[in-house]
C-alpha cells in the first residue's frame, strides 16, 4: 500500500488497523474504497518515504503503543510526470573484491533444484559476516532475479535511495518482451523452482535463528522490501514478494514458537529456583535464569514485532489480491500459523479469513482454505477455539460439498467428517444428508470421501446398538448398509455404492459366507432387503473379481500393478471356491423371481471357470448349472433373464475349456426343443387359424431362440425360411403383433450374421453364398417394409439391424477375401430413402420426448435419447465405411445446431471421418446442406430469424475445417464455388435471382480462406454474378468477408506456410471487426457456451483402424476453441488501447511505457472483494444416475 504518515495521525493510524482487523465481508469493501482514496492522495502530494527500521516495523506492528513514529510503506507505483532519465543508472552486475557468492549463484541454485540450499546459504552468510551490507545487497539482487527483472539493485542505488524509489527504478527497468515470470512459467520447472524458492526462505531462517533473527538489520530491512514489493502494481513483483514474505512469516513463526516453549521451561526452572529456601537458593542461578529470561522476552518481542508488520504489511492485503495464485498462497501459510503457534495466531481475528475465503470465486483459493481447516479440526486440543468460527460457517461448508470443483467438494467432505468425529455437536442427522448423495457422484475420489464418511457413520451407529445386540460387527454393518441402500432409492446403481465403500469396507463388502446366510436362511429379512442384498453382493463379486471402478468412475484403461493382481486371483479364487456349491441353491430358491435371477446369473461369470475342469467333482455342479439354466430359459420370458441366460451360455461354451462340449450338447438340446415348439405352430400362423395361445406360445420360444442365438450358433436348425415367410405373412395381413414380429427378425437376422461368420471361417461354395446373398436380400426388403409401421417397437428393431446387416454384407466388410465379393449386398434406392426418413420422422423430432414429460420418469426420456443415438450413429457408420454416399449425410448435418446437445458429439465425429474419406465432398456436402435448408426457408417463407438460424449453422460447421488451412485449402474453395453458383441460379421459368441471400451464409466461411484463394473467388464472383446485382447488399457483404482476409493479412504471401497456417488462431477476428459495429448475430456464436452431450451410443471398443492412419497421420486438427479466440481478441485490443494512452507521452519513453503497461495490472481490479460462490445449478456434483452406466464418450467405440 502506498502511503506517507506523520506522527500526528498515528493514534488514528492504530485506529483504523484495529476496525480493518475486526471487519466482516463488508468491512473489505470499505478497505478497498480506504485504499483507493489513500492511492489518489499520494499521488497528489508525494512525500519522500524514509528506509525502514526496526523500530517502525516494532511500532505499525503493536496497535497497543499510543505513540507510532512515522511509517512509510514504500509505493511502487512510478510518476508520470518524472522523466526516465532522472533513473537511467547502468543496470550491470556488480560484484564487489569481497564477494564469495552472488545474486546470480544462488539464482541459478534455486532454479535448477539441484543444489543443497544449507550449502548455499552458508555460504551466503559467510559473505553477510564479513560485510552485512554487501550480503544483503545479494538477497536484494537474488529477489529482484527471482521476480524475473533484469534490473540490478547497485551500492550506489542501494546506499542512497529509499525502497520505494528502488522499486520504481526497478519498475521501471522491467524490460521485459514476455510478461512471464519464474513463478508463472508452466510445466514441470514451476514447482521446480516454486519448491526450491521456498525451502531456501526457510533455510535462511533455521540458519539465522539463533542470531541474526534478532540483528535489528538484516528481516527487519528485508521484510521492509518485500511488504514493499508486495504492494507493486507489477505481478511478477508482488507474487514473487508474496510468496517469499509468507515463507519467512512461516520460518518466523516457527521459531516463535520454539522460543515460547524454551521460555515456558526457563520460567519453571527460575519458578522452582526461587521457591526454594534461602539456604538453598543460588543467587548466581537465579540471575543467570533472570538474564536468559529477559533476553528471550526481549527476542519475542522482537519475533512479534516482525511477524505483526508482515502480517498487517502483506498478508491483510494480499489474501484478497487479484491473483488467485497470491491469495492461495496466503491462506496456505495462514493455515501453518494457526497450526504451528496457536497461542498468537488461533483466534477469531485470524480465522475470519479462512471464513472469509471460504466463498473465494477460483477453486485453489477455497481449496487451500478447507485444507488449512481440517489442519485445524485434527487437533482436538485446538476444537474449543473453533467453536465460534464452527457455529458461524458450518452451513457454508456443508453447502460446498456440492461444489462445482470435485477435488474442493472431496476435501470438504474429509473436513465434515473431522468434525462429525472431534466436535462434541458434530453434524445432525438432516446435514448427514448433504453428504450421502455423493456416494453416487461420478468422481471417484469424492465418491471414496462419501463413502469414507458413511462407514464411519454406520460404524458409529452400531458401535451404540451393539450394546444392546449380540449380532457381529460384519452382519450388523451389511443390515445397515442394506437399510441405506433402499432409503436412498437409488436401486439398480449397487455398484456405485460399493465401489465408493471399497476402499474402506473392503473387507465387510468380502464377507461372502455372512451374505450367503442371511440369503439362505428361511427367517430374518424382508423381500425388499433380499434384493437389496443380492444386488450390492453381485456388485462386490464384480468389483473383487475385475479389480476396476463402475464405468463412468474411470479415464482410460487402468493398468493393474503385480500387487493388484494378486489380490484379484485371489478374490476370484475365494468366490469361486464358495459360490459353485452354493449358487443352485441360491438359484433353485429364487429362480421364481425375475430380477433376483438375472442378479444371480452374473455371478458364474465371475468365477475361475478352469476350476471345473480340473478340480475333482466340479463335474456335478457344472451340471447342475447347465440344468437349472434350461430350466430357467424355459420358465422365464423376461429379456433381462434371456439376456443373462445367453452371457453365461457364451462363457460355457468357449472353446477355451475342456467342457464346453458337453455345454454345447446341453444348450443344443435346449434349441431343439424351442425349435420344435415354434415349428409346430408355424403352419397355422401361416394360414390364419392360430388362436391366441397358440401365438403366444410360438412368440414366446421364437423370443428364446433369439435370446440364445447371439451366444449359440443357430444356422443348424435352419429357421430363416420359416421366420422370413411368418414375417411376409404378417405384413401382407398387416397383424402385426410385437411379440411375434420382433423376435421373428431377430431370429432371422442372427442367422444371417452367423452364416456370414461361418463363410468367413470356412470355404463356402459358391451356391451356399448365392442362397445367403439371396437371403439378405429378402431380409432387407421385409425389414424395409417395417420401417414405416405404427408399431414403434417393430420399426426401430428393424431399423437396427438393417443397419448392421448392410454394414456386415458391405463392400469393405470382403475387401480382404475376394473369394466373398458374392455376398456384398447394396442397398437399393429406396430402402436409402426410407432409412432417411426414419431419421427425420423418429430421430430428429421432439414429439417423444413432449409424450413422455408429465407422465414417465425422467429416466424413461433418458432411455428413449439413447435409443435414438444408436440409431444415429448406425445410419452414420453406413455412410463411413462407404454403403452410403456421402451426399446422405446432409439431412444429418442441417440438423447439427438444433440437436447439437443430443448429437453434437456424434455428428461432429462424422464430419470429421468424412473428411478422411474426401476432403473435397465433404466440404461440398456441408454446403449442400446449407443449400436445402435455404431452399426450405424459401418455399416456406420463413421469417430472417431462420436466416439467422442457417448463419449459426455455418458458423458451426466453418469450426469443423480446422486450423490447417492449407490442408483445408482445397475443400473450401470448392464450397465456396458451390454457394456461389448456387446464389446465382435462375430458374429457367422465372429467371429470378431468389438465392442471393445464400452469400451471407456462404460468408461465415470466408474467415477460413487463404488471402490468395480469396482473390480467386472474388474474380470468380464477379463472373457469375450479374453487373446490376454487385451493388446488392448481400453480395457486398459477401465481398467485403473476402477482402477483410486480403487487407488483414497482407504479409501472407511472404510469410510461407507457416505463417498463413498460425493466422488462423486471429484470422475470425478481422472479419467480425470489419463486418458489425457492436455485437452483432456475426459472433454471437463465439460468445455461447454450448453443452456437452452426456449420453453415449455404443459400448467402449478399440478404435477402429481401416480408414488408414486417419488418428495420427491426419493434418486435421481442432479449430480454436471460441473462449481462447474471443480471449485473444480481448488481448489485443487491451493492448492497442494502453498503446493509444501513451501516445501523447514523449518519444523517448515509448518503448518503455509500452513494455511496462503490458506487465502492471490495473489498479482498479488490483484488490476485488469476495464474493459469495454459489455452485452451478446446471453443474451438480454427481451426474444422473441412470446416465453412470454408458459409456463416458462416444468418440472411440461409436464407428467400429
Amino acid at each position: 500500500m502506498d502511503q506517507s504518515r506523520t506522527p500526528a495521525d498515528s493514534d488514528s493510524a492504530v485506529d483504523r488497523l484495529d476496525e480493518l482487523d475486526d471487519m466482516s465481508d463488508l468491512g473489505s469493501d470499505y478497505e478497498d474504497e480506504l485504499k483507493t482514496a489513500k492511492r489518489k492522495k499520494s499521488s497528489e502530494q508525494w512525500i519522500q518515504p524514509t528506509k525502514w527500521s526496526r523500530h517502525a516495523l516494532r511500532e505499525v506492528s503493536i496497535p497497543s503503543i499510543s505513540s507510532v513514529s512515522t511509517v512509510d510503506i514504500p509505493t511502487q507505483k512510478p510518476s508520470r510526470g518524472k522523466s526516465r532519465q532522472a533513473s537511467s543508472q547502468p543496470v550491470t552486475r556488480a560484484r564487489t573484491a569481497n564477494q564469495s557468492i552472488t545474486a546470480e549463484t544462488i539464482y541459478n541454485a534455486v532454479l535448477s533444484g539441484k543444489g543443497a540450499m544449507v550449502t548455499v546459504v552458508d555460504e551466503w552468510l559467510d559473505n553477510y559476516k564479513e560485510s552485512r551490507e554487501a550480503g544483503l545487497l545479494v538477497l536484494v539482487n537474488f529477489i529482484v532475479q527471482a521476480c524475473g527483472c533484469k534490473g540490478v539493485v547497485t551500492d550506489e542505488m542501494f546506499s542512497s535511495m529509499q525502497n520505494a524509489e528502488i522499486i520504481s527504478t526497478l519498475t521501471k527497468e522491467f524490460n521485459e518482451e514476455s510478461v512471464n515470470y519464474p513463478l508463472s512459467t508452466p510445466g514441470s520447472q514451476l514447482k521446480r523452482f516454486k519448491a526450491s524458492l521456498c525451502e531456501f526462505a526457510k533455510v535462511l531462517v533455521q540458519s539465522c535463528r539463533n542470531s541474526l533473527v534478532y540483528d535489528e538489520y538484516l528481516f527487519s530491512s528485508l521484510l521492509a522490501l518485500l511488504t514493499g514489493l508486495s504492494d507493486s502494481q507489477v505481478r511478477a513483483f508482488r507474487h514473487t514478494s508474496t510468496l517469499l514474505a509468507m515463507k519467512l512469516m512461516t520460518g518466523l513463526v516457527e521459531v516463535a514458537a520454539v522460543l515460547s516453549i524454551q521460555i515456558q521451561t526457563i520460567q519453571r526452572q527460575y519458578d522452582i529456583e526461587n521457591s526454594k529456601t534461602p539456604f538453598e537458593k543460588a543467587p548466581e542461578r537465579l540471575e543467570e535464569l533472570q538474564a536468559t529470561l529477559s533476553q528471550m522476552h526481549e527476542n519475542r518481542q522482537e519475533l512479534s514485532s516482525l511477524m505483526n508488520a508482515t502480517f498487517r504489511g502483506v498478508f491483510v492485503h494480499r489474501y484478497r489480491d487479484k491473483l488467485p495464485e497470491i491469495r492461495a498462497a496466503c491462506i496456505e501459510e495462514l493455515g501453518m500459523w494457526l497450526k504451528t503457534d496457536p497461542e498468537d495466531f488461533l483466534n477469531d481475528g485470524c480465522l475470519k479469513y479462512l471464513g472469509w475465503t471460504l466463498h473465494d470465486q477460483q477453486s485453489p483459493v477455497r481449496l487451500q482454505c478447507v485444507r488449512a481447516l481440517k489442519g485445524l479440526y485434527r487437533e482436538k486440543e485446538f476444537i474449543g477455539r473453533l467453536e465460534l468460527f464452527t457455529s458461524r460457517f458450518k452451513e457454508r461448508i456443508l453447502s460446498m460439498v456440492l461444489d462445482k470443483e470435485p477435488d474442493v467438494a472431496l476435501e470438504v467432505v474429509n473436513l465434515l467428517l473431522l468434525i462429525q468425529q472431534n466436535t462434541e455437536e458434530g453434524l445432525k442427522e438432516d446435514e448427514h444428508g448433504h453428504i450421502y448423495p455423493l456416494v453416487y457422484a461420478s468422481h471417484r475420489g469424492l465418491a471414496c470421501a462419501a463413502g469414507n464418511f458413511l462407514y464411519h457413520r454406520i460404524k458409529m451407529m452400531y458401535a451404540e446398538q451393539n450394546q444392546e445386540s449380540c449380532k457381529s460387527d460384519n452382519a450388523a454393518f451389511i443390515q445397515m448398509m442394506i437399510a441405506f441402500y433402499i432409503q436412498s432409492k437409488c436401486q439398480e446403481h449397487g455398484a456405485y455404492l460399493v465401489d465408493s465403500l471399497w476402499n474402506v469396507a473392503g473387507s465387510e463388502l468380502r464377507d461372502w459366507e455372512t451374505m450367503t446366510a442371511y440369503l439362505l436362511s428361511d427367517t430374518g429379512i424382508l423381500d425388499e432387503e433380499e434384493g437389496a442384498l443380492i444386488e450390492l453382493m453381485v456388485c462386490a463379486i464384480q468389483r473383487a473379481s475385475q479389480a476396476t471402478p463402475p464405468v463412468g468412475r474411470t479415464q482410460g484403461k487402468k493398468i493393474l500393478s503385480m500387487k493388484d493382481k494378486k489380490i484379484q486371483e485371489q478374490d476370484r479364487g475365494r468366490i469361486t471356491a464358495h459360490f459353485i456349491p452354493l449358487l443352485s441353491q441360491l438359484l433353485t430358491k429364487y429362480s421364481a423371481d425375475a430380477a433376483k435371477v438375472t442378479l444371480l446369473l452374473k455371478i458364474p461369470l465371475c468365477f475361475d471357470l478352469e476350476l471345473f475342469s480340473n478340480a475333482q467333482g466340479m463335474l456335478n455342479h457344472l451340471d447342475q448349472l447347465l440344468a437349472q439354466v434350461c430350466g430357467i430359459v424355459e420358465k422365464h420370458t423376461d429379456a433381462a433373464v434371456l439376456e443373462a441366460c445367453a452371457h453365461l451360455a457364451n462363457s460355457l461354451c468357449s472353446d477355451r475349456y475342456t467342457f464346453s462340449s458337453h455345454a454345447h450338447t446341453t444348450f443344443s438340446q435346449l434349441l431343439d426343443t424351442l425349435t420344435d415348439c415354434f415349428n409346430s405352430y408355424l403352419n397355422e400362423l401361416l394360414q390364419g387359424s392360430a388362436d391366441e395361445d397358440d401365438v403366444y406360445s410360438a412368440a414366446i420360444a421364437l423370443k428364446r431362440i433369439g435370446a440364445l442365438s447371439c451366444a449359440i450358433d443357430p444356422t443348424a436348425w435352419k429357421l430363416f425360411d420359416g421366420c422370413l415367410q411368418l414375417l411376409n405373412n404378417r405384413v401382407e395381413t398387416e397383424q402385426l403383433e410385437v411379440e411375434l414380429v420382433v423376435p421373428a427378425l431377430r431370429c432371422a437376422a442372427f442367422h444371417l450374421m452367423w452364416a456370414k461368420v461361418n463363410a468367413v471361417n470356412s470355404t463356402p461354395k459358391q451356391a451356399e453364398m448365392k442362397i445367403l446373398k439371396r437371403q439378405v436380400r429378402s431380409f432387407c426388403k421385409v425389414s424395409q417394409s417395417c420401417l414405416s409401421v405404427a408399431q414403434a417397437e417393430i420399426r426401430n428393431q428393424a431399423f437396427e439391424l438393417l443397419c448392421d446387416l448392410l454394414l456386415l454384407f458391405s463392400e469393405s466388410s470382403v475387401r480382404s477375401d475376394p473369394v466373398l465379393q458374392t455376398l456384398v449386398h447394396r442397398p437399393s434406392d429406396s430402402l436409402r430413402s426410407e432409412m432417411a426418413a426414419f431419421l427425420l420422422d423418429y430421430v430428429f423430432t421432439d414429439n417423444d420426448d413432449d409424450k413422455f414429460s408429465g407422465e414417465v420418469e425422467e429416466e424413461m426420456k433418458i432411455i428413449q435419447l439413447h435409443r435414438k443415438r444408436n440409431h444415429l450413429a448406425g445410419y452414420c457408420k453406413l455412410v463411413i465405411y462407404g454403403v452410403f454416399d456421402l451426399p446422405a449425410v446432409t439431412d444429418i448435418f442441417k440438423y447439427y445446431s438444433k440437436y447439437y446437445k443430443d448429437y453434437g458429439d456424434i455428428i461432429k465425429e462424422t464430419i470429421s471421418r468424412t473428411k478422411l474419406i474426401n476432403p473435397v465432398q465433404s466440404a461440398k456436402t456441408v454446403c449442400l446442406s446449407l443449400q436445402q435448408l435455404f431452399s426450405e426457408m424459401l418455399m416456406e417463407a420463413r421469417s430472417k430469424q431462420d436466416m439467422s438460424e442457417i448463419r449459426d449453422l455455418a458458423k458451426r460447421l466453418a469450426m469443423s475445417f480446422g486450423i490447417d488451412l492449407h490442408h483445408a485449402r482445397k475443400p473450401l474453395v470448392a464450397l465456396h464455388m458451390d454457394g456461389i453458383r448456387f446464389a446465382f441460379h435462375a430458374s429457367q421459368e422465372e429467371k429470378e435471382l431468389h438465392n442471393v441471400t445464400f452469400l451471407e451464409v456462404l460468408s461465415e466461411f470466408s474467415f477460413k480462406l487463404l488471402p490468395k484463394d480469396c482473390a480467386q473467388l472474388a474474380s470468380f464472383l464477379k463472373s457469375e454474378c450479374p453487373e446490376a446485382a454487385l451493388c446488392w447488399s448481400s453480395v457486398r457483404m459477401y465481398q467485403r468477408s473476402l477482402e477483410a482476409r486480403v487487407v488483414s493479412k497482407p504479409s501472407d504471401q511472404e510469410g510461407g506456410r507457416q505463417s498463413e497456417a498460425i493466422s488462423a488462431h486471429n484470422s475470425p477476428v478481422p472479419k467480425r471487426r470489419k463486418t458489425t459495429a457492436n455485437a452483432s448475430a456475426l459472433d454471437s456464436s463465439f460468445h455461447s457456451s454450448v453443452p456437452t452431450p452426456v449420453l453415449t451410443s455404443t459400448v467402449l471398443k478399440e478404435p477402429f483402424k481401416a480408414l488408414g492412419s486417419w488418428d495420427s497421420g491426419s493434418n486435421l486438427t481442432e479449430p480454436q476453441s471460441e473462449e481462447e479466440s474471443h480471449m485473444s481478441a480481448v488481448k489485443r485490443t487491451k493492448r492497442r488501447q494502453l498503446t493509444r494512452r501513451q501516445r501523447t507521452a514523449e518519444q523517448t519513453e515509448l518503448n518503455s511505457c509500452l513494455t511496462l503497461l503490458s506487465l502492471i495490472d490495473d489498479v482498479e481490479e488490483e484488490e476485488p472483494n469476495i464474493e459469495d460462490y454459489e455452485s452451478d445449478s446446471d453443474h451438480t456434483i454427481f451426474s444422473q444416475l441412470s446416465n453412470l452406466q454408458t459409456t463416458p464418450s462416444v468418440l472411440d467405440g461409436l464407428f467400429d
